[in-house]
């Protein structure tokens, strides 16, 4: 990392207020007992679906970014909160990795299998409920977040392709094309979107999500000069 800065990265959330809380008090009792000449904090995506409280996530996350330095990225399926209410029918798709629990943190009451006329109650509902601060948040994500030696994604990117040329696509889905590969990427890709049981820290890649909701570990690496530690 370049002098003087720390870096604070943390995986997929996923809906899990009470873990990104405790991460949060981690950070700031590691910035008391070790304070830094600049530190930012970076989110790899996928606040949302899946666990009981994304909406409070959000919250959480725009009310820090008034006093923190953040950088947050977009993760795959906040693609689908972003869409819903322009195109209510992809929630056929979005219930399947959690998108009813998104909606229902939102004080919404969806129904399995909704038909066409359900879908489209439900994304007018939603669209009233999504506060303006949280699309100014969704509409701010970046795809990617590059210091000293690491780029920051949420999926990863595709191999032979150079960092200032990949598709957004890639960044936010790409899986087993990038997982498999051994060859360096210019830098050491720091990245979320697959679950595995504890960090898994590479030659040309560090995987930081832990499965949060379900296993109730939210990771956060830290970098700072040339030492990581996570806690």
């Amino acid at each position: 990392m370049p002098d003087g800065i720390r870096i604070y990265a943390i995986g997929d959330i996923h809906g899990r207020v009470d873990l990104l809380d405790q991460a949060l008090n981690r950070i700031d009792a590691d910035l008391a007992k070790n304070p830094a000449s600049f530190e930012i904090e970076v989110y790899l995506g996928d606040y949302i679906d899946r666990g009981p409280d994304s909406r409070q996530v959000l919250d959480r996350l725009v009310a820090r970014n008034r006093t923190h330095r953040m950088v947050f990225l977009k993760g795959n399926h906040e693609t689908y909160l972003a869409d819903f209410v322009n195109n209510p029918p992809i929630l056929d798709d979005w219930q399947r990795i959690g998108g009813l629990e998104t909606l229902m943190s939102y004080g919404i009451t969806p129904s399995i299998n909704a038909n066409t006329a359900a879908q489209a109650r439900l994304a007018a509902a939603f669209d009233r409920a999504l506060p303006e601060s949280h699309r100014r948040f969704l509409s701010d994500l970046k795809s990617s977040f590059t210091c000293g030696d690491f780029y920051f994604v949420h999926a990863g990117v595709r191999p032979g392709i150079p960092l200032a040329k990949q598709r957004e696509e890639d960044l936010l889905w790409i899986r087993h094309e990038f997982l498999l590969c051994e060859e360096e990427f210019s830098k050491i890709v720091v990245h979320g979107h697959t679950p595995v049981p504890q960090p898994d820290i590479r030659p040309n890649r560090i995987n930081i999500d832990t499965g949060a909701y379900a296993t109730g570990n939210l990771t956060c690496l830290i970098l700072e000069d040339d030492k990581m530690r996570v806690i």
